[in-house]
């Protein structure tokens, strides 16, 4: 085994990242992160936009109307059973 490898592996280990900074270091430090995330983004264009929308609509007046139906079957359901 050469030396390098040895010690290598009797290397002390350090403490986590972030542990030896102070909360006001860690809070720009999560802001600083935010905002490099925040510039990675994608924003999508006017088209692509009007089609999310249009697609978001259509999918919640179907979702509503399957469970209106249901609702309505489920009400003659209930009223045929008991009756008034």
């Amino acid at each position: 085994m050469s030396q390098s490898a040895e010690t290598g592996a009797n290397k002390p280990r350090s403490a986590p990242k972030g542990e030896n900074r102070g909360l006001f270091a860690r809070i720009a430090l999560f802001y600083r992160q935010v905002v490099a995330e925040l510039r990675k983004t994608v924003r999508p264009t006017k088209t692509e936009l009007w089609t999310f929308f249009t697609v978001v609509l259509i999918f919640v007046i179907a979702v509503m109307a399957f469970v209106g139906v249901l609702d309505f079957m489920f009400g003659k359901l209930i009223l045929a059973i008991y009756g008034r």
